[in-house]
């Protein structure tokens, strides 16, 4: 079918949705150059990812325009010249592809793509099975950060008596600016959210019997510029108490662990890692402002459900979305279809053909919606 009548409307359309981008990109482009802004590391990290953001938008639209104009002249030249004819299906081609790469990076994207991430585990049913499981997967993520070449901190752990974790807290960086959204933490670990099932024997079971277990994963973007959430201190309530080891018998001789209560919306974070009260006060306002952004954004995402960015994402966290079965060597993601037997290379952290899956699922996700 002969598209060629469609095309300067489609040209219209796209320049009329590129035109705001492009002039954003330039206002950023000058703010980045004027020194005073990266004094505030936060604000310049935030204009940083936006800024990597809409540099894909410029990239695709100057192809877009160089792939419509070699065409043009083609067809131009092919009118006098009929040689020029033999390289109409070429350009073609290649206005075509320019085109369709235009529309995928128009595509409404994540926001916090870019952002790194405060990653909480936590054991589920299974007791002590889930609290080493909960380690395991704990190990998988470290792993994979350091082959992805990202900066990991231990933020706040719980362990358990045989090694494990009740829970424990873990803020994953990537190391230096970034030149794509994709190559964020956020946009990798983000589909990491739900529940997580082993099946194994358990290191106590002394029948051989395979056990089920379950351990939780919470993935949250966090926050750049502690100005981008306020939080007015009337609104919280500090209780300090001494830290606790396995067991719970104390490891510390002073009051140096912190609960923070933030009160509107009752979520509760406590740290207790830090031997100082003020270290520890300060990694739990790190990881409430993190879930304080991720509340609002599920609001905002609930006032809007038609819009929601990431049809893989926004899954409920309560849901099971992968099961880790050790007798068969197998990992399965029940959201995705992916499966293989090579669970042993997946927890020493060869987790990217997992993800890729999520990623994949959710790019074709929103191709669709956007045709529809």
């Amino acid at each position: 079918m002969n598209t060629q009548p469609q095309q300067p409307a489609q040209t219209s359309e796209h320049a009329r949705a590129v035109a705001p981008l492009l002039a954003e990109h330039a206002e950023i482009e000058q703010a980045l150059a004027d020194p005073a802004v990266h004094a505030d590391a936060g604000r310049a990290r935030s204009l940083g990812r936006r800024y990597a953001e809409l540099g894909r938008v410029v990239r695709a639209w100057r192809a877009h325009e160089a792939a419509a104009g070699d065409l043009a002249a083609g067809r131009e030249l092919a009118e006098t010249d009929p040689a020029f004819a033999d390289e109409l299906p070429a350009l073609e081609s290649a206005a075509a592809e320019a085109a369709e790469e235009l529309r995928h990076v128009l595509l409404p994207t994540d926001p916090d793509d870019g952002r790194d991430v405060i990653l909480e585990i936590k054991a589920g049913e299974g007791g002590e099975e889930s609290a080493l499981f909960a380690g395991d997967l704990l190990r998988m993520y470290l792993r994979y950060a350091e082959r992805m070449g990202w900066s990991t901190q231990i933020l706040g752990a719980t362990e358990s008596e045989l090694g494990g974790y009740k829970d424990v807290s873990v803020a994953i960086k990537t190391s230096g600016t970034i030149s794509e959204p994709s190559e964020g933490v956020w946009a990798r670990l983000k589909y990491e959210g739900g529940v997580h099932r082993v099946q194994r024997v358990p290191v106590t079971e002394s029948q051989g019997r395979i056990h089920t277990s379950a351990a939780g994963v919470l993935v949250l973007p966090e926050v750049d510029d502690p100005g981008e959430i306020e939080i007015d201190q009337n609104d919280l309530r500090i209780d300090v108490y001494r830290s606790s080891g396995p067991g719970g018998q104390s490891v510390n001789t002073t009051d140096s662990a912190v609960r923070i209560t933030h009160q509107p919306t009752g979520i509760v974070v406590s740290m207790q890692n830090e031997k100082s009260q003020l270290q520890n006060r300060e990694q739990a306002m790190r990881v409430l402002r993190a879930r304080l952004l991720a509340a609002r954004q599920e609001e905002a995402e609930a006032a809007a459900s038609e819009q929601r960015r990431s049809q893989v994402r926004t899954v409920d966290r309560s849901e099971r979305i992968r099961t880790y079965n050790f007798p068969e060597n197998r990992i399965a993601d029940h959201r995705t279809g992916f499966k293989a037997y090579n669970l042993d290379q997946v927890l020493d952290g060869d987790l990217e053909p997992v993800i890729a899956s999520a990623v994949e699922m959710d790019e074709a996700a929103r191709l669709a919606a956007a045709g529809d």
